[in-house]
């Protein structure tokens, strides 16, 4: 089942978040505009990819934890961009065949490929509302998600989109709020060391990049991204990588500054 939408249009020329994260992830679903920028990411630090691929497999990490060995059942999913291979509701409904998830994304290809790919799949809904207003999304979402029980809320890769800081603030405890005691948030954020190492300096060119784009992005201070996890119980190892958030194994491929510009956390909502 889904949220029915008025067609929306979609201009090719334009960069979108979703579509550039699928290039990034050697996917199919992206246009020129999208590929002209994963170029000039490219250019400023050519391990993207890979780290792509360590943030998705974090999330699956995370994902799996909650449904596992927490018993989390239900998952709202913003920015979520389109369902891969190894996404939210593949994770958690392997553990839980009955898990329900709602993706959130406002994005018209992106709704027109989920639709068509989970149109067979009972728990697995999508919205097409815009997560900037929360009273709407929650509302739209209620219809598929019991909020007096606990939720995973998944935040991976979108709050550093929200260029102001206490807008993103804002957002993310709108959203924690609304959720009973015992849910969780789920949170990647890309981030600045700002200490004169390499992955600062990537950081920073990377921003510039951005910058323009449609796609502003904000590489936050590990104080200002650990702020959204204010008055929540976090998990262990709390905010750090994703590569040291609970790897399944010994590391394989060898670190690069690039690895060291994202930082994600898990907390507990009391």
């Amino acid at each position: 089942m889904t949220t029915e939408l008025p067609p929306a249009r979609v201009d090719f020329d334009r960069p979108n978040i979703a579509r550039v994260f699928d290039a990034l992830m050697g996917g199919q679903d992206n246009y020129e505009a999208d590929r002209a920028v994963l170029r000039e990411i490219l250019a400023v630090a050519p391990e993207s990819p890979a780290m792509a691929r360590e943030v998705r497999q974090w999330l699956v990490r995370a994902v799996r934890y909650l449904t596992e060995r927490l018993g989390v059942d239900q998952f709202l999913d913003l920015g979520s961009g389109f369902p891969t291979v190894e996404n939210t509701h593949q994770v958690a409904q392997r553990y839980n065949p009955e898990a329900h998830v709602v993706y959130v994304d406002n994005d018209p290809v992106v709704q027109a490929h989920n639709r068509a790919l989970l149109v067979d799949n009972d728990f697995t809904h999508i919205s097409g509302s815009d997560l900037l207003r929360s009273g709407e999304t929650l509302a739209d979402v209620g219809r598929f998600l019991d909020f007096d029980r606990p939720v995973g809320l998944v935040l991976c890769a979108i709050v550093h989109h929200i260029t102001d800081l206490e807008q993103a603030r804002q957002v993310v405890k709108s959203y924690v709020g609304a959720l009973a005691p015992g849910s969780y948030l789920v949170l990647l954020h890309q981030h600045n060391p700002d200490d004169g190492s390499a992955a600062a300096d990537v950081a920073t060119a990377l921003q510039k990049r951005y910058s323009g784009t449609g796609l502003d992005t904000r590489y936050r201070t590990r104080a200002e991204i650990t702020s959204f996890f204010d008055g929540l119980d976090l998990l262990e190892p709390g905010v750090t990588a994703p590569h040291l958030w609970w790897p399944d194994g010994p590391r394989l491929a060898p670190l690069t500054p690039v690895n060291w510009t994202s930082l994600c956390g898990v907390a507990r909502i009391p």
